[in-house]
C-alpha cells in the first residue's frame, strides 16, 4: 500500500512540475471563465433557460442555430476533450519511451496498482481543474449571503458536476489505455482525442436527432453532450448514464492492466 501511495504522489506531483499541467489549467479556466461571463448575461435575461438552467450555458449547450451557440459548444466540448489526452498522454507512453517502464514493472507493485495509481493521479488533477469553478456557484445559485438561501434550484448544478466528474473519468481511463499501447506521447494524445470524439460528435445533431430510430437510441446512450442537454443540466441524474460512464471507465482500466501484463511475456 505504501508503494502505491508513493507512486500516486509522484504522478500527481508531476503535473505541477511540468508545463502540461499549467497549460491545461490555463486553457480550461479561460474557457470556463468566458462561458461564465456569458451565463451572467443569460441569468439576467427572461425565460427558463436563464432562470432554471444556468448550467446549460456553462456547458456550452446553447442554441446551435446561432453562431454564438455553436462557438460556445465547440469551445467547451473541444477543451473538455483536449484535457484528458493532455493529462494522460505521458503516464505510460513516457515510461515506455524512456525505458523506465521495465523498472516500474519490476517494483513491488501489481499491475493493477500501477494503473490505479496513475489513474487516480490524473483524475485528482482533473478535479483540481474544476475546483476554481466552485467560486462561480454563489452566482449560479443566486445565493443570498445574509440568509444563505439559494434563489435557483441547486440540483442542476450538483447533477452537472456529477456528470463532468463521471464523464471525465471515462475519458481519462481511455487516454490511460491508449498511453499503454504506444511509445509516443503525441500519438497517444491524438488517438485518444479521435476516439473521444465518438462520444461527443452526436451532440452537434442533437436538435435533429430522431430519438426513435436505432441510430438515435445509440447516440442518445453514448453521446455525452446529449446526457448533459437532456438530464444533468436540468438536475436529472439518469442512472443508465452513470452506469455507462463507470462501466466504460472500468473497461478501459481493465484493458490497461492487461496491456501491462502482456509486456511481462514479451
Amino acid at each position: 500500500m505504501r508503494s502505491t501511495m508513493t507512486l500516486l504522489r509522484r504522478e500527481f506531483g508531476a503535473y505541477f512540475l511540468s508545463p502540461i499541467g499549467y497549460v491545461a489549467l490555463a486553457i480550461f479556466l479561460a474557457v470556463t471563465g468566458y462561458l461564465f461571463s456569458r451565463t451572467l448575461v443569460q441569468l439576467t435575461a427572461t425565460g427558463p433557460l436563464g432562470i432554471e438552467y444556468p448550467m446549460r450555458q456553462m456547458l456550452g449547450l446553447g442554441d446551435l442555430t446561432e453562431i454564438e451557440g455553436v462557438i460556445q459548444f465547440l469551445l467547451f466540448w473541444m477543451v473538455f476533450l483536449i484535457i484528458p489526452p493532455l493529462l494522460t498522454m505521458r503516464l505510460i507512453a513516457e515510461e515506455q519511451s524512456s525505458g523506465t517502464l521495465e523498472v516500474l514493472l519490476t517494483a513491488p507493485l501489481r499491475d493493477w496498482q500501477i494503473v490505479l495509481s496513475k489513474f487516480l493521479a490524473c483524475f485528482g488533477f482533473y478535479v483540481v481543474l474544476w475546483l476554481p469553478t466552485l467560486f462561480y456557484l454563489p452566482v449560479l445559485l443566486d445565493l443570498d449571503w445574509k440568509t444563505w438561501q439559494v434563489g435557483i434550484d441547486p440540483w442542476p448544478v450538483a447533477a452537472s458536476y456529477l456528470g463532468v466528474l463521471s464523464a471525465g473519468a471515462m475519458f481519462l481511463a481511455l487516454g490511460l489505455f491508449i498511453s499503454s499501447l504506444v511509445r509516443s506521447q503525441i500519438v497517444a494524445a491524438l488517438i485518444t482525442l479521435f476516439l473521444s470524439l465518438i462520444f461527443v460528435v452526436g451532440g452537434v445533431w442533437r436538435a435533429d436527432l430522431d430519438s426513435g430510430s436505432l441510430l438515435g437510441k445509440v447516440l442518445s446512450y453514448i453521446t455525452v453532450p446529449l446526457h448533459f442537454e437532456r438530464n444533468f443540466s436540468r438536475g436529472i441524474v439518469d442512472t443508465r448514464q452513470i452506469v455507462f460512464y463507470l462501466s466504460a471507465t472500468l473497461l478501459w482500466l481493465f484493458l490497461t492492466v492487461r496491456s501491462l501484463e502482456s509486456r511481462r511475456w514479451r
